[in-house]
């Protein structure tokens, strides 16, 4: 069986997954190549692993807080949670990228890969 974590790709572009292609995401917009491969992959029911990681203030937006909802309707495993990986306040503290949750989603692609391979 061939390696399933050799298809895992890093559709960059928005530095993981802010309030604008979240919220495209789940309304199904298709305008970038990212967002198009994104809605083709919830299409086909493959898996897909988001770390959406918006400041807090937009993280507590309605419509990314609906688009999150819709998209965990779809079965897109979001790594998402505040409390355990802290988000960036606007403006102040640590960058986002000294916050950004790499181990934990390393954990959790090493989960998909394992679940794959025992299909």
């Amino acid at each position: 069986m061939q390696d399933p974590a050799r298809h895992v790709d890093h559709l960059g572009g928005d530095r993981g997954g802010h309030l604008n292609t979240i919220n495209k995401w789940a309304a199904g917009i298709s305008d970038t190549l990212a967002l198009g491969l994104l809605n083709e992959a919830v299409g086909l029911a493959l898996p897909v692993i988001a770390v959406p990681f918006p400041n807090r203030a937009l993280a507590r937006h309605p419509a990314f807080v609906r688009s999150m909802a819709q998209l965990r309707e779809w079965g897109v495993r979001l790594l998402f949670d505040p409390d355990r990986y802290p988000l960036p306040t606007p403006n102040l503290g640590p960058a986002s990228r000294d916050l950004f949750p790499w181990p934990a989603l390393q954990a959790e692609l090493a989960e998909l890969t394992r679940l794959l391979l025992a299909r």
